[in-house]
């Protein structure tokens, strides 16, 4: 019980880091960047890593859905290499585009053991994954993640937790004009296509 009231009040301390950083951006995205970045941080069991041997490495990200709602555009991420900057997935691809189809959140301990996983960071090898909707006004607006290296380094602790960054993230977007600041970015990008 102890461990659990240190992790909540760490986490805590982690949404209200991230509320404050992000208030006073006036880009969204880089408020976004302020809360992915604390959610990278604060999420999961850094331990975990220790155990299995591979290190406590950890990352996030958000995957807003375009316009034309048939793809995905990674944002405000964290821990990825920067070619990976403005990634686009297929809103039908893996556990990403599951999440922004059904809106529900889900969490992956172990990638070994989930058929819908794909690897998207080109960098290392994600071993756990959580999939966060961020929903405003009933609509899906795209999918938060905290990903790690090691497998069982996120649970259903960070899930219930992830999901108030998630709320966090999308009040934000929102507030700071997000949807005018997609629609410009999807415009400076070359055509989507799937292949």
């Amino acid at each position: 019980m102890a461990q659990d009231t240190a992790y909540f009040e760490h986490v805590t301390r982690g949404l209200q880091r991230a509320a404050e950083a992000s208030r006073v951006e006036s880009d969204p995205e880089r408020a976004l960047n302020q809360i992915t970045r604390v959610a990278q941080q604060v999420l999961g069991d850094p331990e975990a890593g220790k155990r299995a041997g591979v290190g406590d490495f950890r990352c996030s990200g958000v995957f807003l859905v375009a316009p034309s709602r048939d793809h995905l555009i990674l944002f405000a991420e964290n821990g990825y290499p920067p070619e990976q900057h403005r990634a686009r997935i297929s809103v039908m691809d893996s556990n990403p585009g599951l999440v922004v189809r059904t809106g529900e959140p889900k969490i992956v301990p172990d990638t070994d053991n989930d058929p819908n996983f794909r690897q998207i960071l080109s960098t290392v090898r994600v071993g756990s994954s959580c999939y966060l909707p961020v929903i405003w006004q009933r609509q899906v607006l795209g999918m938060f993640n905290v990903a790690a290296e090691a497998r069982y380094a996120l649970s259903d602790i960070d899930l219930r937790m992830g999901l108030l960054f998630a709320n966090l993230s999308a009040a934000t977007w929102i507030a700071l004009g997000g949807p005018r600041f997609l629609k410009k970015v999807v415009a400076s990008l070359p055509p989507w296509s799937a292949n």
